[in-house]
């Protein structure tokens, strides 16, 4: 084995080392990526570091991070999102997991309205995990169940992989964004029934809000309280979410509009003041300034794998799976799934599709159908430990209580339940193309 490859196993090695023993895992991923870099290149490799970063940095698309982060905070500040969960409880009833429920739902139509899944995580974790813990669930299932509903929006239109593999693939936009929704919707669907699940088999993980406690509070106040507190927040959302879709403004200008109307929200609530936003304003900029020095960190990684020829390690690894069309699919799909551990989906998108295109064409596979395929493994990889991106961004706002191991053996079960979507788009490509052809695109 060449003395790179070598060096690229050695470096994932290490990584798994030093968070084990507790190295933080922005600068597990530098340390990584430097020393094992460098000794495979000296300081050659990291010639293309600076433009790395800045492109990270320059990103006009990241802007919406600190914008959705601002909403976040403001709304859980204003204690919006602790009155909003208890009313959803209520509602819920005797019903075990009713308020995990809520939070896919809502990270459905939080995921809809940005496409970016750093920015929908941070604001689900600020707004539902603190009252989750306080309603005595299971760590380890709220922390899975926000990853997984945050990254709900790689899928569901408008997203930002399905814009970009429509470039890859000479598909339009539409198109894709059409062939999307049935799995979005899918596996939307396939969470909510698995907290369902959950409450019958494990009850104590997701208990109901106590019986006396739901009979103290009439059932028409609960209504118009529901109202009072549900419907700005609600209306927050979907007027952001309707200014994307409507072509009024882009993601990032919505999350600008989101920012100011949560502002809006907490006045009508009567719960903004100059201390509100003070505080607002000094958690937003820690936050982002955490999530921004992680995906710093991570090009120093990213771009030594790639130097070591980690991605022709991985792809090697599979090079004696089964030809015929179902092959070429599934080992450009397994590809996918394990460089999602490591390197991130722009990437992934610009390395590995463009070296299959020629093969699915050759194919005739269905190209839309291949996107939807591709899409929702590139959501399973935002998951996978020890790298999903929806676990560093979870962990960044996490209450002290909340471990790391909480939140990869949440993830766990709604990984699977991933696969399971990836399995029924795949033998059933009807999932994919019925709309965009019952459309006319």
């Amino acid at each position: 084995m060449p003395l790179n490859e070598i060096l690229a196993i050695a470096c994932i090695a290490s990584f798994f080392v030093m968070l084990f023993v507790g190295v933080p895992v922005a600068l597990t991923l530098a340390i990584s990526g430097f020393f094992f870099g460098w000794l495979g290149f000296g300081t050659t490799l990291f010639g293309l570091l600076p433009a790395r970063i800045y492109g990270v940095t320059a990103n006009y698309t990241l802007i919406a991070i600190p914008l959705f982060v601002f909403m976040g905070v403001m709304l859980e500040k204003s204690r919006l999102a602790d009155e909003l969960m208890e009313v959803i409880g209520h509602l819920s009833g005797s019903l075990r997991g009713g308020m995990g429920l809520g939070i896919i739902l809502v990270g459905m139509l939080m995921g809809a309205t940005t496409g970016i899944v750093g920015a929908t995580i941070v604001t689900l974790g600020l707004l539902t995990l603190p009252t989750l813990l306080r309603r005595g669930y299971d760590k380890s299932l709220s922390c899975g169940a926000i990853c997984a509903s945050g990254t709900l929006g790689q899928l569901i239109p408008p997203s930002t992989i399905l814009i970009l593999l429509a470039d890859i693939l000479g598909e339009s936009v539409g198109t894709l964004f059409a062939a999307a929704v049935l799995p979005g919707l899918l596996l939307t669907g396939i969470f909510c029934v698995y907290m369902i699940a959950v409450g019958i088999i494990w009850p104590e993980k997701v208990p109901a809000i106590p019986l006396e406690e739901r009979r103290a509070m009439p059932r028409r106040e609960l209504w118009l309280k529901a109202l009072k507190v549900g419907l700005p927040p609600i209306a927050l959302v979907l007027a952001v979410l309707g200014s994307i879709i409507g072509g009024i403004a882009a993601p990032t200008e919505a999350a600008s509009m989101g920012a100011l109307g949560s502002i809006l929200v907490a006045a009508f609530a009567g719960r903004f003041s100059w201390k509100t936003l003070t505080e607002t304003v000094q958690s937003t900029a820690r936050i982002t300034a955490m999530m921004f020095f992680v995906l710093i960190c991570s090009q120093v990684f990213a771009l030594a794998f790639r130097g070591l020829g980690g991605e022709r390690l991985v792809h090697d690894a599979f090079a004696f799976v089964p030809g015929g069309t179902d092959g070429i699919l599934i080992f450009m799909l397994l590809i996918i799934f394990v460089l999602g551990f490591f390197i991130e989906w722009i990437e992934i998108s610009y390395i590995v599709v463009p070296m299959f295109l020629p093969l699915m064409i050759g194919a005739n596979v269905d190209l839309v159908w291949a996107a939807a395929l591709i899409a929702t493994v590139l959501q399973t990889s935002f998951l996978t430990p020890p790298f999903g991106w929806a676990l560093f961004y979870l962990r960044g706002v996490a209450p002290p209580e909340v471990a790391t191991a909480d939140i990869y053996r949440g993830v766990v079960p709604f990984i699977g339940l991933q696969l399971i979507a990836v399995t029924l788009v795949f033998a059933f490509p009807e999932l994919a193309t019925w709309l965009p052809k019952a459309i006319g695109w």
